[in-house]
């Protein structure tokens, strides 16, 4: 019998690894509200540093689809993982966990939700910066501009 055979008669349990990584993987919904708060920061501290998923992951040496989990709590990342994106992005480690007010009030209750940032780091929101990047200059203020009028025209007394 060979090893690949061997491995898949054997229960989940009995293979470290691979159960460590169904651990550490887990819904937005289920994870801590912790582990919630360090994954947005990651996604906010990296776009405020203009640096794009891809660029961090391979600084780190991980996928992007890894570090897009980290950043939405489906994963949880380990304290090298931490501080090696930390030392990338040029913050103390420390800056990750700020705006938390102790381990009793982040338990309590869930971090509100940046949508600016979860659309930011969804493939839509990727596919839409690509494409608004590939225009000169002058095109992308005037695309934003009427993004904006849109935006205003959508919020306004007749369409609500």
């Amino acid at each position: 019998m060979n090893l690949l055979a061997r491995l898949s008669e054997r229960p989940a349990a009995s293979l470290g690894v691979v159960a460590a990584k169904q651990v550490n993987a887990m819904p937005e919904a289920e994870a801590h509200p912790v582990d919630r708060h360090v994954g947005r920061q990651i996604a906010a501290i990296r776009v405020q540093s203009d640096v794009s998923q891809a660029q961090l992951a391979r600084a780190i040496g991980i996928s992007f689809q890894q570090l897009q989990k980290y950043e939405n709590a489906r994963n949880r990342v380990s304290a090298s993982m931490l501080h090696e994106i930390a030392r990338s992005l040029n913050v103390p480690v420390g800056r990750f966990f700020q705006g938390l007010e102790g381990e009793a009030a982040a338990a309590a209750a869930p971090l509100p939700v940046d949508e600016r940032l979860e659309f930011i780091a969804s493939a839509e929101g990727r596919r839409l910066i690509a494409g608004l990047m590939q225009l000169p200059p002058g095109v992308r203020r005037r695309v934003s501009s009427l993004i904006a009028a849109l935006g205003e025209e959508i919020k306004g007394p007749h369409c609500g």
